[in-house]
């Protein structure tokens, strides 16, 4: 197009590291940067360059290119083309090499000496983890959907509960990991390759449950430890609808001026094809923050509010969400916001107002069906459907509901809600959940924000401590990031429930728990003082390529309840349909059943299964693995167990199981 320089793709570049490992690179690369060095945006990512990440890249990185800026897209080591065996999340051999591949790039004859550093998710993650080790070329980075807090802020752990998004995760891995590199860019090595990966990927969820509480290994990695580390500019984005919300108001209060947040409604996409909608023009706002940080390009980035969110309004939950109504508004300086305090009176009203001090004890006992939170949705969401949290009526059921009187103004929050409250308890521990709902004049119940925490917790995450029986102790609940207005007319409620499965897995015993509702207080975030601003939309409303779709992908997600047995079933079926990209001849397929069971009376019923089929094939060529993981437990330990078998063709060419048991942690 007029104006944008030409590139050229080079679909698979060998970078080879000090050790000897030949990592695989996907390079866009700018017409004659020989001659006209140009900066280059490095992402390092585990989930395959060639038939994983392809779509949304070429959605992106033609894009630099064309702004004469070059795109890296490296495999981590054991992935896709690349050699070796990953070796976990974020570990330091994978923080070395990126600093070394850093390194690389700014040595080569086309660049600029400059390198910026992006990705989502895993790539959001060690983007952020690289840049508190100060690779002298690194100069800015933009991280979407992560974490300055691998332990509150992650798919593992929340607040000391057990999230059962770990399995999930701990099935995705294994499946990714155990898929073969493409005989058409690495030749007749790909069964050798295969086959040192099958036999030697580790099983990810053995070594997660062993660090039950928040030690070194969760340290590692998380860059709240020392935010002082990171010394170059970072734009932290993440949408309301997933489960990294909390990152960007934390990255801007730990890194100060030097980072800016943006907070869409979005799910866990990039901004320029997220959902719900409106979208935001990530390409052309990345595109001047390279520019700025990586070639001097005087154009004003960094006056941009340090805090841009969009403010939900009126959101009603259905199957379906393809726009949140709401707007943008802009915050110069982010600063703690004032709180909008609520007591609860005798009649168990939310009103305005801070806990009457001395106030007669209001005891409310709550111990709520274990199958409360079927409407909870995943932790972090792929699509803007059932993936999403559902109208919240009927985990309200099993939830203790306290709520205001219809409003009499509208109310905007945005940052974190709190809740503080007196507990008592007749066992060692019990997980706690709150839910911020918004009720519609028809009693649509909306879910805004929600928090959770094991109350052997309450003081702290690296040394948990169990509750004193039966005595009144005071908690604190810090409730996820959120920008909501509640408006006339509607109520606000807070609902206090001690289950919130499947998202949250039991404690090994149930005792239920009493609060004393004259010491609660809710503390809600104020917007304060702000501008309304535009964000603007992509020029391209569909950014992404087609692929040839040679069967269709299905999605669907329902719960069922055995009243015979007293168990209730949740069930989920991904299937991604069979597609090809153009040019490959290379066809894949992922197709996810899960399973989460339980009986409403009984925590040690708990059972959790995920299985993934991963398919690739090309004209005489076929290869499946599948992978299955389970996870059980007893009232000590946790019990996981795995399978993981390949085929070429229709022969079984391996097979590996897993079988751990670990001591459970205060978890």
């Amino acid at each position: 197009m007029s104006g944008k320089r030409p590139f050229t793709i080079i679909e698979n570049e060998w970078i080879t590291l000090a050790d000897g490992t030949r990592l695989a690179a996907r390079i866009w690369m700018p017409e004659n940067a020989e001659n006209d060095p140009v900066p280059a945006v490095f992402e390092f990512l585990p989930y395959r360059k060639h038939d994983g990440t392809c779509l949304r890249d070429d959605s992106t990185y033609p894009e630099f290119a064309a702004a004469g800026i070059a795109g890296v897209r490296v495999d981590i080591r054991g992935s896709g083309e690349s050699d070796g065996i990953i070796d976990g999340e974020y570990t330091p051999l994978e923080l070395a090499n990126a600093c070394e591949l850093i390194a690389w790039i700014a040595a080569q004859s086309w660049s600029n000496g400059s390198v910026g550093m992006m990705g989502i998710s895993w790539g959001g993650f060690n983007c952020l983890q690289v840049a508190a080790l100060r690779p002298p070329a690194l100069k800015a980075v933009i991280s979407i959907a992560s974490t300055v807090d691998r332990y509150n802020d992650d798919i593992h752990y929340k607040n000391g509960t057990h999230l059962s998004a770990q399995l999930s995760w701990a099935a995705t891995m294994l499946a990714y990991q155990s898929r073969s590199p493409d005989p058409a860019l690495v030749g007749d090595r790909w069964r050798e390759m295969w086959l040192e990966r099958l036999e030697n990927e580790p099983y990810f969820m053995e070594e997660w449950l062993t660090h039950q509480r928040r030690d070194a290994f969760w340290k590692h990695g998380s860059i709240s430890e020392n935010f002082s580390d990171v010394e170059i500019p970072a734009i932290v984005i993440a949408g309301w609808a997933d489960g990294y919300r909390n990152t960007p108001l934390k990255a801007v209060e730990g890194l100060g001026d030097k980072a800016k947040a943006l907070i869409g409604p979005w799910v866990h996409k990039y901004p320029h094809f997220a959902w719900p909608k409106p979208r935001a023009d990530f390409l052309g706002e990345a595109i001047r923050w390279w520019n700025r940080w990586l070639r001097g390009e005087e154009n004003g980035i960094e006056t941009m509010p340090q805090v841009r969110a969009y403010i939900m309004d009126d959101i009603r939950p259905a199957p379906r969400r393809d726009f949140d109504n709401g707007f943008w508004i802009g915050k110069q300086h982010w600063s703690e916001p004032e709180a909008a305090n609520f007591y609860v009176d005798q009649f168990g009203t939310l009103n305005p107002g801070n806990p009457i001090p001395g106030a007669h004890r209001h005891d409310r006992y709550i111990r709520s069906p274990l199958d409360t939170g079927t409407a909870s949705g995943e932790f972090f969401t792929l699509k803007p459907d059932a993936e999403m949290a559902l109208d919240q009526r009927g985990d309200d059921a099993g939830s203790m509901v306290l709520e205001t009187a219809a409003l009499e103004e509208d109310v905007d929050i945005l940052g974190r809600p709190v809740l503080a409250v007196e507990v008592a308890c007749d066992g060692d521990w019990a997980n706690l959940c709150a839910r911020l709902v918004d009720v519609h004049p028809d009693g649509t119940a909306t879910r805004v924000s929600f928090g959770v925490l094991n109350l052997a917790h309450r003081d702290g995450y690296e040394d948990p401590k169990v509750l004193p029986r039966n005595e009144k102790t005071r908690i604190r609940v810090k409730l996820d990031a959120c920008g909501y207005r509640f408006r006339k007319g509607h109520r606000i409620r807070l609902s206090i429930s001690t289950a919130y499965w499947p998202m949250i897995l039991p404690a090994p015993t149930d005792p239920g728990v009493t609060l004393d509702l004259a010491s609660l207080g809710l503390a809600l975030p104020k917007l304060g003082a702000h501008e309304k601003i535009t964000v603007k939309e992509p020029d391209n409303p569909n950014p992404l390529p087609k692929y040839l779709e040679h069967t269709p992908g299905t999605t669907r997600r329902w719960v069922t309840k055995d009243m015979t047995a007293n168990r209730t079933d949740y069930h989920i079926h991904e299937d991604t349909g069979l597609s090809e990209r153009p040019g490959t001849g290379l066809s894949t397929r992922q197709l996810r059943e899960e399973e989460w069971s339980i009986s409403p009376d009984d925590p040690l019923s708990m059972s959790g299964q995920s299985t993934w089929t991963c398919d690739m094939q090309r004209d005489g060529w076929f290869l499946r693995t599948v992978s299955n993981a389970r996870l059980t437990c007893t009232a000590q330990e946790w019990v996981t167990t795995a399978e993981l078998v390949a085929y070429e063709g229709e022969t079984e060419i391996f097979r590996k199981t897993f079988e751990k048991r670990v001591p459970r942690d205060f978890m």
